[in-house]
């Protein structure tokens, strides 16, 4: 057995940043993964490009069981820190929109900067975790032994990446609730009754979306299987099965706007009066059964606008977790110290990023939570 301070599980965002700042305090840690790189999700994320972080970061912006939790770390390791270690690096960076930054150049350019940061960690890769012996305040992992033990093995998103649920089986095995894992940030089907938008597969238009209390302005797309677009996958993160998703498609316009257009253009039909695109504006005109304007009563716009700004979908699912960003869910906060990320009960275990009932909105905010949950870990980590 090989004598560490610390073991990692898992060599993505998190548990790269973990050993970053353990390793720099004097710290040693092994990174163990049984992937064959290091990094997967950061490289395909952003288009590669790599969505780093969000300046508009805000423990608001997470959904868990306990909205308070990510907040001390988020306020400990913020976005500006993180942009001040890309800085270092030498990385070129831009903002696209609404908070998001990106590098200029690759997401490799991210994944290898943690990499040169945790230059002092020992790195193993593909290699199995295989049981997880645990006796005498030591853990021991494929020939390595340690007090501590984090595991940032992320959530089951995106298996193709070889994603999977030990997280979860890591969590009860020790003692640790898991909050229901379900898929977040992914695309929603819809039934057969909705087949008309599915003929608009490929048809994107600025909506707001609404799910539950949660309301998005961004784009929607139609698919051939259902909804999608950065609005729909915000939304997603909050809908539940059996539930509506309310999308308005004139966001903005005041009331009354449809009779405005009437008098304006009483020839017009409905299809051509709709902020959206063409083939789309013909579908919700068949739906609301309004053709002409001038022969629509102000009675009846007034209807169709209502109908327009709350335009119900019921879902029949998500595209799962092929699909999915990113998991809702995970190991249970109330077993976790919001401070350090250590188990309450389990001293030396710790749990950080995706694996734990901590996810962030589309746009950087889930990458935000990796670097600050990996930095209260790796910081809390003692020598043996």
């Amino acid at each position: 057995m090989t004598e560490y301070d610390a073991i990692i599980l898992g060599a993505g965002g998190a548990g790269l940043m973990c050993a970053a700042v353990a390793a720099q305090r004097g710290r040693r840690v092994v990174v163990i993964d049984h992937a064959e790189e290091p990094g997967k999700k950061i490289l395909i994320s952003g288009g590669g490009r790599c969505n780093f972080t969000n300046t508009g970061t805000v423990a608001e912006r997470y959904l868990s069981a306990n909205r308070h939790f990510a907040r001390s770390a988020l306020d400990r390791y913020t976005p500006a820190d993180f942009v001040a270690m890309v800085d270092r690096h030498g990385i070129a960076w831009h903002e696209k929109t609404l908070g998001q930054l990106f590098c200029d150049g690759s997401a490799r350019q991210i994944v290898r900067m943690l990499l040169d940061a945790s230059a002092g960690a020992a790195l193993r890769l593909s290699t199995p975790v295989g049981e997880v012996a645990h006796a005498d305040g030591r853990f021991a992992v494929a020939g390595c032994t340690a007090p501590a033990l984090v595991i940032a093995t992320g959530g089951p998103s995106i298996p193709k990446l070889g994603a999977t649920g030990i997280a979860y089986d890591l969590a009860r095995r020790f003692g640790l609730k898991v909050v229901e894992p379900r898929p977040a940030l992914v695309p929603l089907t819809l039934p057969g009754k909705e087949a008309l938008f599915r003929s608009l597969s490929g048809v994107a238009t600025p909506v707001v979306a609404r799910a539950g209390k949660a309301a998005f302005a961004e784009a929607a797309l139609f698919t051939h299987r259902g909804l999608s677009g950065p609005a729909i996958l915000q939304a997603s993160s909050y809908w539940r099965r059996g539930e509506a998703v309310a999308i308005d498609f004139a966001p903005g316009e005041a009331p009354g706007w449809l009779a405005a257009a009437k008098r304006a253009k009483p020839r017009s039909t409905l299809a051509a009066a709709l902020p959206v695109p063409a083939r789309l504006g013909e579908a919700l005109a068949e739906r609301l059964g309004v053709s002409l304007l001038g022969e629509a009563t102000d009675k009846a716009l007034a209807e169709a606008e209502r109908r327009l700004a709350d335009w119900r979908f019921h879902p029949d699912g998500t595209e799962g977790f092929a699909k999915a960003e990113v998991t809702v869910g995970g190991i249970a906060t109330d077993g976790l110290s919001s401070k350090t990320m250590e188990a309450r009960r389990v001293p030396g275990l710790y749990a950080i990023g995706e694996a734990v009932d901590v996810t962030g909105w589309l746009g950087g905010y889930n990458f935000q939570w990796a670097w600050a949950s990996g930095w209260a870990a790796g910081m809390a980590i003692q020598a043996r």
